[in-house]
C-alpha cells in the first residue's frame, strides 16, 4: 500500500510536452520556471507519500459517522488536513489579493496528481474548495470575494457544491429548493442529496454554493441562481439552518461523506445576477471534470504501483534449476502491466496538456488567442472527465487481475482501487453525458471546426514520427490509421448527424473514446520524439528516456488500435441499439 510519487515522468512531461518554462516566460510570468515547479513538485510528493498515503486503507475501512454532531470524519483526517492546509497548498493557483501563491493551474494539476493517489477520498475536499473559490473569484461581488476567499485559500474553510437533488439529477431543469429574499440576504429552502463532503469538523466553517430559484424566476434551467450558503452564520457563529441528515453508504470512497443536506431557511448571499445560476456553476463544474479526470489518473497510478510491486515479489511456479519465478516475468502479466504503465503515462501528458490550455486562455495576449485557447479547453475536457475515467476502470481492474485471488482479498488494497474508480465514470457528468456534450455542443455545434484544428495538429506530430529514427512499424501503421478513423469519423458524423434522432446519442460515447485514444497516442508520440531529441544531445538518464521510446511503441501497437473498434461501431449507427421495445428488453 506505499505510494511513491511519479516525479520523473510528471517532470518530463512539464518541461517537454507541457513546456512549462517557455509558457511561463511567454505569459510573463518569468519568476516561475522549471526549477520552481520542481522544488513544489518534491515538496508535494512527500506530503503525498509521507503522510496522506498511509491514511488511504485507514479511511477506507473506517469510513465516515454521522451522529448528534453532524458528520465525524475518518480518525487522523483532521490532522492530515490541518497539516496540509498549513502548507499553504490550497492556495497555489489563488490571486494574490486574497493570501493566493497566483501558480499556473498546470503546476496545480501536477500536484493535486499526488493528493488523489494519496488518498483520494481526502483529495476530494479541498478539490471542491478549490472549485468554489473558481466560482466565487470569476462571479461574486469584490464584497463577497473579500468576505469568502481569504478564508477559502489558506483552508480555514472548506467549499462545497450543491445541485443535486432527489427529483434532479442530470436534469438541473428540475431544481426545486427556493430563495426567498429577506433584506440583504436571502433565505434558502430545500434539500440536496449526493453532496461530497457537505459537512465534517476538520475546519470551522463550510461554504455551501447552492443552485436555487428565486420567487418570479422563470421555469427550467433559465430560472436558476447560485447562493452561497455558510454552515455557521458568519456574525453570530450559531448553526445557520443547514444540517447533514444523512449519509450515503457507498461501493467505494468511504472516507468521503457524501451527504443529505437540508437548508431550512439558511442565510444566503446570492452570487452574480439572479437567473444565471447554472452559468456560474459550470465554472466550477468544468474544473471539477478536468480534475475527476485527474482522480482517473491518480488511482490509475495507485494501482499500477501496488501491481507492479506485487509482480515483483510475488512467486509461482519455478525455472528448470528448480528456482523460483516472480510472476513480472510471466509475459501476459507483463502485457497488464504495460497496460496500465502506458495508459497512465498517456493520460497525465493529456491532463496536463489539457490544464496548460486553461492558463493559456487566462494569460491570452489578443482575443484570437484567448478564442482559441478556450476552445482547445473545451474540447479536452470532455475526453479528460470521460475517456481517463473510462480507462480507470481498466487499469484499477487489471491491478487487481495481476494480484489473482489475493486481489479479490480486501486486505491487499488492490480492491479497494476498483470500488474508489468507480464513482468517477459517473460523478460530475456521466460518461454519457461528456460524450453528448464533446459530439454535440464541441463539435456539431461549430461544425467540427475545432476538432479539425486538432486533428491538424496531431498530424503534424504523425509527420515528425515517420521521419524519425524511433519509428516502429506496427506504431505507425496503427498511428496513421487512428488517424484515418478520427478524420473518417467526424466526416460520417458531419454528413449523417441530422438524419434521425437517436443517432448522435447513439455514436457519442464511442465518438468520445476514439479520440480519447487518439489523444493518449498522440501525446505518448510527441514525448517519445522529445525523449530520442535528449537521447541525442547526451542527456544522461538514457535508462528512462529509452523507456518513454518503448511505452509510446507499446500503447500504439496495443491501445491505440482500439481507435478502429470504436469506429466500426459508431459507423453502425443507432438501428440495432433503437430497433428493440422496451418489453423486448
Amino acid at each position: 500500500m506505499n505510494y511513491t510519487h511519479p516525479y520523473k515522468d510528471t517532470e518530463f512531461v512539464l518541461k517537454n510536452i507541457v513546456e512549462f518554462e517557455e509558457f511561463c516566460n511567454s505569459a510573463g510570468i518569468e519568476d516561475v520556471d522549471n526549477d520552481l515547479a520542481m522544488a513544489v513538485l518534491k515538496e508535494a510528493g512527500k506530503l503525498g507519500s509521507d503522510i496522506i498515503a498511509p491514511s488511504n486503507m485507514t479511511g477506507d475501512q473506517r469510513g465516515v459517522e454521522l451522529n448528534e454532531k453532524g458528520v465525524q470524519e475518518a480518525p487522523g483526517f483532521k490532522e492530515i488536513y490541518q497539516q496540509w492546509s498549513e502548507g499553504g497548498w490550497l492556495s497555489l493557483t489563488s490571486a494574490e489579493e486574497f493570501g493566493g501563491q497566483g501558480l499556473p493551474n498546470v503546476l496545480n494539476t501536477a500536484v493535486t496528481e499526488i493528493w488523489n493517489s494519496a488518498n483520494m477520498s481526502l483529495a476530494l475536499c479541498p478539490l471542491l474548495s478549490i472549485g468554489a473559490m473558481e466560482s466565487i473569484t470569476n462571479h461574486a461581488t469584490q464584497e463577497l470575494k473579500e468576505i469568502f476567499l481569504p478564508k477559502l485559500v489558506t483552508g480555514e474553510w472548506t467549499g462545497t457544491m450543491n445541485l443535486t437533488e432527489s427529483d434532479a439529477g442530470s436534469d438541473l431543469s428540475a431544481v426545486k429548493a427556493k430563495a426567498i429574499p429577506a433584506e440583504d440576504q436571502y433565505l434558502v429552502k430545500g434539500q440536496k442529496i449526493f453532496i461530497s463532503w457537505g459537512d465534517h469538523q476538520m475546519t470551522e466553517n463550510i461554504i455551501h454554493l447552492v443552485l436555487a430559484r428565486l420567487p418570479d424566476a422563470p421555469a427550467g434551467v433559465k430560472g436558476i441562481s447560485l447562493f452561497i450558503v455558510p454552515k455557521f452564520d458568519l456574525e453570530s457563529n450559531e448553526l445557520n439552518n443547514v444540517n447533514c441528515i444523512s449519509v450515503e453508504h457507498k461501493m467505494g470512497i468511504h472516507a468521503s461523506p457524501t451527504c443529505v443536506m437540508e437548508f431550512d431557511g439558511a442565510k444566503g448571499f446570492l452570487v452574480g445576477e439572479p437567473n444565471k445560476g447554472l452559468m456560474y456553476m459550470f465554472t466550477m463544474m468544468n474544473h471539477a471534470r478536468q480534475s475527476v479526470g485527474l482522480q482517473g489518473l491518480a488511482i490509475s497510478e495507485r494501482a499500477y504501483q501496488q501491481a507492479l510491486e506485487f509482480a515483483k515479489e510475488r512467486t509461482q511456479g519455478s525455472d528448470r534449476e528448480g528456482n523460483k519465478i516472480t510472476i513480472i516475468n510471466y509475459p501476459d502479466v507483463r502485457r497488464m502491466l504495460m497496460i496500465m504503465k502506458s495508459s497512465t503515462q498517456a493520460m497525465r501528458a493529456l491532463a496536463l496538456h489539457a490544464a496548460v490550455e486553461v492558463d493559456k486562455t487566462h494569460y491570452a495576449k489578443t482575443d484570437d488567442e484567448k478564442i482559441f485557447h478556450q476552445s482547445r479547453t473545451e474540447l479536452f475536457t470532455p475526453i479528460v472527465k470521460g475517456w481517463m475515467t473510462e480507462l480507470s476502470q481498466e487499469v484499477t481492474s487489471l491491478g487487481l487481475q495481476i494480484h489473482g485471488g489475493m486481489g479479490y482479498v480486501e486486505e491487499t488494497g488492490a480492491a479497494q482501487y476498483v470500488r474508489d474508480a468507480r464513482i468517477l465514470t459517473i460523478y460530475e457528468g456521466t460518461s454519457g453525458i461528456q460524450a453528448l456534450d464533446f459530439i454535440g455542443r464541441k463539435t456539431l455545434m461549430n461544425n467540427g471546426t475545432n476538432l479539425k484544428a486538432l486533428i491538424e495538429e496531431i498530424q503534424l506530430t504523425l509527420n515528425a514520427y515517420k521521419k524519425s529514427d524511433i519509428v516502429n512499424e506496427t506504431a505507425l501503421s496503427n498511428f496513421e490509421g487512428a488517424m484515418v478513423d478520427a478524420n473518417t469519423s467526424l466526416g460520417w458524423l458531419l454528413k449523417n448527424s441530422s438524419d434521425e434522432k437517436h443517432l448522435v446519442g447513439s455514436v457519442s460515447f464511442n465518438f468520445m473514446m476514439l479520440f480519447g485514444y487518439l489523444c493518449g497516442g498522440w501525446m505518448l508520440v510527441k514525448g517519445a520524439l522529445k525523449a530520442q531529441a535528449l537521447i541525442e544531445s547526451g542527456e544522461s538518464d538514457t535508462e528512462f528516456l529509452e523507456s518513454k521510446i518503448t511505452v509510446c511503441s507499446f500503447y500504439c501497437e496495443h491501445l491505440l488500435s482500439r481507435t478502429n473498434a470504436h469506429y466500426s461501431a459508431l459507423s453502425a449507427g443507432s438501428d440495432s441499439i433503437m430497433s428493440l421495445t422496451n418489453d423486448q428488453f
